[in-house]
């Protein structure tokens, strides 16, 4: 009977995992947002899932909250201590999140981002799960996630889409609605 329910949680892992991936690929693909981006996103609810399900399946095998606790701090004191001069990854991940869900700004566009005396004006080349790129005439800026969520970010009012077979760059007037 417990490895029917084992089974059971590993099922509903599988399942869940493969609904979510589909909910976000529509939602990535009416955002138009690149696959690339989507894979990120994906692996990293994917993530969220599996630490879900193994405590359901922990609480089913009888395995004392305490043991885990345990176990958990452990780990998250040798991370803590590995990843302590590199906090700013972590708080680029949580910002590529929000920049997938609420970033007004897409691949194609251009954007001016006010940094100071700095002139940070191009178009948005990619989004990926640590920075923005953005291309600047011949130059790419890869500006922190984290970072952009904080500054001043204003979306010139055209859209350049480059073709992936590296013809030139068609641009279009007039499009403020993405």
């Amino acid at each position: 009977m417990k490895l029917m329910v084992v089974f059971a949680i590993f099922l509903s892992l599988a399942v869940s995992h493969q609904l979510m991936a589909k909910a976000i690929s529509r939602l990535g693909e009416s955002k138009a947002v690149s696959p690339y981006r989507l894979k990120y996103i994906v692996k990293t609810i994917g993530i969220a899932l599996v630490v879900v399900h193994l405590a359901v399946l922990f609480a089913f095998l009888g395995i004392k909250s305490s043991q885990v606790t345990f176990f958990l701090s452990s780990v998250t004191a040798v991370l803590g201590v590995a990843l302590f001069a590199q906090w700013s990854i972590l708080s680029n991940i949580a910002a590529s999140l929000i920049i997938f869900f609420g970033f007004p700004y897409r691949v194609g566009d251009t954007i001016r981002v006010i940094d100071g005396d700095e002139d940070i004006t191009g178009i948005v080349e990619e989004i990926t799960l640590f920075h923005v790129l953005i291309r600047k005439g011949e130059n790419m800026i890869t500006y922190p996630n984290s970072l952009i969520l904080q500054k001043a970010v204003v979306k010139i009012n055209k859209r350049v889409r480059a073709k992936k077979s590296g013809s030139t760059a068609e641009k279009e007037q007039g499009l403020s609605n993405n």
